[in-house]
């Protein structure tokens, strides 16, 4: 049994903003009902699970302005377009955000985020043959770059200090298909 039809009437942009598009949508529901929904339109992000060669993996902390906080999360960043291909994406934000350069990437997982009112879609990679270089900071970027064994970071999942949704998801991957 499927559901039945759910239509758009009508999209209105209600905000432009840097990282995110913010609309009204007027939707008429299966039982003829017309409702207002919220749609937040992004283009899309790309992450990176990076494996030094001695197992540890790079994560960055910073300060996040939503949760009023640092946070330990994987290197992560939006696309410069909705067309970037996202492994070029992940490739930069690892130099930008962690100054090292991939010499091997594979596609983890692909993520979406909040399904109820967001299109955000985050493909999450794991690189590895890690070679050293420069952060290359955003002017309002401030990142610590730390390493950290597997076991350590699913630890402070457990114990709640890592709840990003992106990290979380990418290290029980990480952990599942390569047991390490």
């Amino acid at each position: 049994m499927g559901l039945e039809r759910v239509e758009r009437l009508e999209r209105t942009l209600v905000h432009k903003g840097v990282i995110i598009d913010f609309y009204q949508d007027t939707i008429k529901v299966p039982n003829g009902n017309i409702v207002k929904w919220d749609f937040i339109s992004h283009k899309g992000a790309a992450a990176v699970v990076a494996v030094n060669k001695e197992g540890k993996l790079l994560m960055v902390r910073q300060y996040r302005n939503a949760l009023d906080r640092e946070t330990i999360e994987i290197p992560a960043g939006a696309l410069d377009s909705a067309d970037e291909p996202t492994h070029i994406a992940a490739a930069r934000e690892l130099e930008e955000e962690t100054g090292y350069k991939a010499g091997k990437m594979e596609l983890l997982m692909t993520l979406r985020t909040t399904v109820a009112f967001c299109n955000e879609k985050i493909d999450v990679y794991v690189a590895t043959d890690l070679e050293p270089g420069k952060q290359h900071l955003d002017e309002d970027e401030f990142i610590n770059v730390e390493e950290y064994d597997i076991e350590e970071l699913l630890e402070m999942v457990y114990d709640c200090k890592i709840q990003d949704s992106k990290t979380v998801a990418a290290l029980m991957a990480y952990k599942n298909k390569y047991g390490k």
